[in-house]
């Protein structure tokens, strides 16, 4: 096995012979021999140890075994305690899922601090089927079909070609020793019933399936690398970027043959679950949302618009008289004038004289009303202002009002209020210019 890694690392791993890596090592099997194997190597490691406290005396034990390993071959050591029952109990996540969020944290936090390169796990063969039939057994794309990758960025895992039983009798060939994690007997994790229960009928109703299932990942992962081609060129031709928003083009997305698939392949990496809802949008009323943790998808008109979600601001931004220039929220400058130039949508001339200050800039709320420029003596509703012009859902969040007390005196970037405007008579100008 030795002389099998070496070749696998040189074959697909050749930059490791001069990099620092961080081996996770937990005590067990799997990874003990990865650090036998790389130690003997003369490979450049230190050894990082988490310690959960999930097991009590166990745990503490697992964590001395390890120390004493990295100390007899003088290999750097890292160790780590987690209160993970709490940590899990704040995040509400399951005690699995929490000990892999602080595990990676902290590992990563060793490679910045330490300056280590990549961080080496000992995940094998037998782990990518048992993922395999996880993904499959909840539902999942093909993405989630091509199992663990042998390298996520900074995450390497050279044992993935080597079954479980290779390793094992790698490890009592060679006395390497190792310690028994005891939840691992226990069915109580889904992971340990796939192991103890599925993966032993499927090895025993073909003695070479996990040979045979490798293939079939190889062939699977071919066929991603297609999905994503073809969904790279596709959405090129369907979806414009606008800022920090993808419009996607319901005409030239409904004329494809299998449009469901790129819309999948598009969404799936911002966190989207309710795909049924999803594919309805496409065929929904305007105005309908679909939500994942951080993003919205809105139907709008002939586009399905994807947007980071905004936290909403009710926060009021005051100005005060002779102030020439505000920041935030937007940029604004001040200036007196002695006559008017052209009005935009950027640049606006007020009597200064019938402000009160100091000016306010605000979201729009529900029943706000002005008196759009040129409409004399008639009032209209933001919110039909907002749907004359056509805005989206997402182009009205990002729409921000600048007020004399209650009254609007612009609808910054669009509309100045009728009321406000300069006369013939007016002897104080004020430029108000949007940056």
């Amino acid at each position: 096995m030795l002389s099998e890694l070496q070749q696998h690392l040189s074959n697909n791993f050749p930059f490791l012979n001069e990099k620092k890596l961080l081996l996770a090592v937990s005590g067990g099997l799997d990874s003990m021999v990865l650090a036998s194997l790389c130690h003997q190597l003369s490979l450049q490691i230190g050894i990082a140890h988490c310690n959960f406290q999930l097991r009590g005396e166990e745990s503490d034990a697992d964590a001395d075994f390890v120390k004493n390993f990295a100390d007899k071959n003088n290999i750097p050591f890292f160790l780590t305690r987690f209160d993970t029952q709490s940590f899990a109990k704040d995040y509400q996540l399951s005690t699995q899922v929490a000990a892999r969020e602080l595990r990676y944290q902290w590992f990563y936090e060793l490679l910045e601090q330490e300056n280590f390169d990549y961080i080496l796990t000992a995940h094998h063969a037998d782990d990518n089927l048992e993922t395999f039939i996880i993904n499959f057994s909840r539902g999942t794309g093909l993405n989630g079909l091509t199992g663990i990758p042998s390298q996520n960025n900074k995450i390497i895992r050279p044992l993935l070609s080597f079954s479980r039983k290779e390793i094992e009798t790698y490890a009592n060939a060679n006395e390497i020793q190792w310690r028994e994690d005891s939840s691992n007997l226990s069915d109580k994790y889904l992971r340990n019933k796939v192991r103890h229960r599925i993966v032993p009928v499927l090895k025993d109703l073909n003695p070479g399936f996990l040979s045979a299932f490798e293939t079939t990942l190889q062939q699977l992962q071919q066929s991603q690398s297609l999905v994503n081609d073809a969904a790279i060129m596709v959405y090129q031709q369907v979806v414009t970027e606008e800022s920090n928003q993808k419009n996607i083009d319901l005409d030239k997305l409904k004329v494809l043959p299998n449009y469901k698939a790129y819309l999948y392949q598009w969404l799936q990496p911002f966190g989207f679950k309710a795909w049924n809802d999803i594919y309805d949008l496409v065929e929904s009323q305007s105005g309908k949302q679909v939500f994942s943790t951080g993003f919205r998808l809105l139907k709008d008109r002939s586009h399905l618009i994807l947007s980071p979600l905004e936290i909403k601001d009710a926060t009021e931004y005051w100005i005060q008289e002779n102030q020439m220039q505000v920041n935030f929220p937007l940029k604004l400058s001040f200036s007196k004038v002695s006559d008017i130039s052209d009005v935009s949508n950027t640049t606006i001339f007020v009597d200064e004289k019938k402000l009160d200050f100091p000016l306010v800039i605000r979201k729009p709320k529900t029943g706000d009303f002005f008196q759009p420029l040129g409409m004399i003596g008639l009032s209209k509703k933001i919110s039909k202002f907002f749907k004359d012009e056509k805005l989206s859902l997402v182009e009205k969040e990002k729409v921000w009002l600048l007020c004399s007390k209650t009254e609007i005196i612009w609808v910054i970037g669009m509309r100045q209020d009728e009321r406000f405007k300069t006369e013939n008579t007016t002897q104080n100008i004020l430029q108000i210019t949007l940056l």
